[in-house]
């Protein structure tokens, strides 16, 4: 069997190249160096000089060349390296390579002097001028980048507040901001590099000249005058070689910290703003031919440059004619469509949330998966929780931070109106007392949000001493999901729309297809069903057994189509399921009854309206109703605390219509939900 061998990729090894090659630039301090090896590392220094200032001409905005300040010290640590291996050769052998020596020739020639003016101009220019303005622009930048950063964050925050960008959008924003403040920073320090380096060439050039001179006179035996032009003209040559790479990059970090952003590279930027005012270029040129005329100057060239500038801005006045033209027929057309184009499509505009959750500025670490916040994970179990309990499937909840909420405020929206709101301490505890023992714990009171139960907020030292007293701790995060889980349940019916309805539907579909092709459409249409499953959820009765409550439709809508009847019918169908969180350990289900004079007073009252069946009592009947009922709860004891009252099934529907303002969370069942195993336990009347 062949092995297969892993074949290497230079893409893929990247990073351990450039480790090997920074190892290798330090090492060629201390190791000697022949003149042919570095001639040609010299030749590649000047090669990656010309491509990183040809890079800062080319970008649009500094991070895209934000690797410049690292880049900037490894060039540095190189060329120093250069100019000590060339230090070695020089010193040693009188001889330091062909480009060294050609560079030397060139600029000094037979007068070494005017080399070491040469070079010490070029030095003044690099240290004094561009390197010490790239480091202020640099230092400047960054201050002010730091500054803006709280008010550019709020922008962001509130871009996103409005919908103009999304979640992604805005993180890639902040990190964007971050990189562009830390490579000014970057910046201004490695300025200090090149200022360094500079220096440090001109004492390598003096020493070696200085240096050179003693050795050729006391060790090779050559005479001054010899001494001195050979090691001079080695010597400023080697210092050419390594500044004039060092200029072009200090010259790099200059343009990169000077230019703004923009969206077109600087050459075309320059030619495009250098030649927008032909006008300027005209009179330009009529200034040159004013100078051209005074006696004493140089008459021909002054007369060939204003030719040249009449001639550029007759040509660019034509350009911006021809240009103005151009937009003005663009703007004809766009007028034309407009008029010729159909209304604006504005349903982006008017579309909302099916549910959202919107939190204080205080509130954002909750969310904030980075600082250990888990808000978004457990509202997606919320969901699943929902789907599992009560059969409805939530749309994925929005959060987002709003600033005009308290700091640490929420609230809870579905389809853009506020449904619930809440207040929360983030770094503390919220402590609840289920037994009523008025438990003297110190704490901020509150009242918890879901259930309306009195509360303290403790400090998180205080847990171990509440649990020890039987108090019951939770942490900011359950409850602001207990809140949005209860206000779900509260609120499943106005999220149930027909096109959840539609999937319900379609899912059932795919295992009991008999059962929904027999129900729909030809006995009840989606709307239909959707009111019948809206009844069911509005007294938070389970609508997850799809399958029974389709065939209760089934059977039953083909003798009526009221609604009110068929929601009856499946409450039927599902008692065991409505009645399995109301019995107790011993199979018992404790209720209240309403008296036979009560019973038959409403039954005799019932009116039909498109909302459905209600009892026409007079207020102060209703009133004592209400009462009777109030002072029962007070003192019958429910199983679990869930309050049952027990009626005849045709006045369950308008009973509970009767009482849900004021009684929301009571039980209404009939007789006929109730299982035949199930014993029942009267513990009051109601009654007038």
């Amino acid at each position: 069997m062949e092995r297969s061998k892993k074949k290497f990729k230079l893409k893929d090894n990247l990073d351990i190249i450039m480790a090997l090659v920074v190892i290798t630039v330090v090492f060629m301090i201390i190791i000697p160096m022949p003149a042919q090896l570095l001639d040609v590392l010299i030749s590649f220094n000047i090669t990656l000089s010309i491509i990183i200032i040809l890079l800062t001409l080319f970008t649009t905005e500094v991070l895209q060349f934000s690797i410049f300040p690292t880049l900037l010290l490894i060039t540095t640590i190189f060329r120093l390296a250069l100019n000590i291996s060339s230090t070695r050769l020089i010193l040693r052998d009188g001889d330091a390579g062909e480009v060294i020596n050609a560079f030397g020739s060139f600029v000094v020639g037979d007068n070494y002097i005017v080399g070491v003016i040469i070079f010490m101009i070029i030095i003044i220019i690099q240290f004094v001028v561009i390197t010490n303005g790239s480091g202020r622009v640099a230092e400047v930048s960054a201050r002010f980048t730091l500054d803006a950063m709280p008010g550019k964050q709020m922008s962001i925050d509130a871009d996103l507040n409005s919908g103009l960008i999304d979640e992604k959008g805005a993180k890639d924003k902040r990190e964007k901001l971050q990189e562009e403040a830390s490579f000014y920073g970057a910046m201004d320090g490695a300025s200090k590099f090149v200022k360094g380096d500079a220096v440090a060439s001109l004492l390598i050039v003096v020493i070696n000249i200085i240096a050179g001179i003693v050795i050729g006179i006391v060790i090779k035996g050559m005479g001054a005058s010899e001494a001195a032009q050979t090691y001079a003209k080695l010597s400023i040559g080697d210092g050419l070689v390594s500044q004039v790479p060092a200029l072009l990059i200090s010259t790099a970090s200059g343009i990169l910290v000077t230019r703004s952003g923009s969206a077109e590279g600087f050459g075309t930027l320059a030619i495009k703003q250098l030649t927008g005012f032909p006008k300027v270029i005209a009179i330009a040129g009529a200034v040159l031919l004013f100078l051209a005329i005074v006696p004493g100057l140089p008459h021909t060239a002054f007369l060939i440059l204003s030719v040249a500038c009449m001639i550029a801005a007759y040509m660019l006045y034509k350009d911006e004619e021809q240009h103005n033209m151009q937009q003005q027929e663009m703007k004809q057309q766009e007028i034309t469509q407009i008029e010729n184009k159909e209304p604006e499509n504005v349903m982006n505009l008017i579309s909302v949330e099916p549910m959202e959750v919107e939190i204080g500025y205080g509130l954002i670490p909750l969310a904030d998966e980075s600082s250990g916040g888990d808000l978004l994970q457990r509202i997606t179990s919320v969901r699943r929780q929902c789907a599992i309990e009560m059969g409805i499937v939530v749309q994925p909840i929005r959060i987002r931070d709003n600033l005009q909420l308290n700091t640490n405020s929420y609230v809870i929206k579905i389809r853009g109106t506020v449904i619930a709101k809440g207040e929360l301490m983030p770094n503390m505890l919220l402590c609840m007392d289920p037994t009523n023992s008025n438990s003297d714990i110190q704490g901020i009171s509150t009242t918890e949000p879901s259930f309306g139960l009195p509360a303290i907020w403790i400090n998180k030292d205080q847990r171990e001493e509440a649990e020890i007293k039987g108090l019951t701790v939770v942490d900011p995060t359950t409850v602001m999901v207990t809140h949005l889980t209860e206000s779900i349940k509260n609120h499943s019916y106005e999220l149930l729309g027909r096109q959840e309805v539609k999937l319900i539907v379609d899912s059932v579909k795919e295992k009991y297809p008999t059962v929904v092709e027999e129900l729909i459409p030809d006995l009840l249409t989606i709307g239909e069903l959707q009111k019948v499953l809206q009844n069911l959820l509005r007294e938070r009765v389970s609508i997850k057994d799809m399958v029974t409550i389709m065939e209760s439709l089934a059977d039953n809508s083909r003798n009526t189509k009221d609604i009110e009847v068929l929601t009856e019918y499946v409450r039927f169908a599902l008692g065991r399921s409505i009645c399995n969180s109301l019995i107790d350990e011993n199979g018992v289900i404790t209720v209240v009854t309403l008296s036979k004079q009560l019973e038959d007073l409403i039954g005799s009252n019932i009116q039909k309206s498109m909302q459905g069946s209600f009892p026409a009592v007079d207020p102060d009947t209703t009133s004592k109703i209400l009462n009777s009922i109030k002072s029962l709860l007070e003192s019958v004891y429910f199983y679990e605390n869930q309050p049952v009252i027990l009626v005849s099934p045709n006045i369950r529907a308008p009973f509970r219509r009767l009482i849900e303002m004021v009684f929301p969370s009571v039980n209404v069942l009939s007789l006929n939900e109730i299982p035949n195993d199930v014993e029942i336990k009267t513990e009051g009347v109601v009654s007038i």
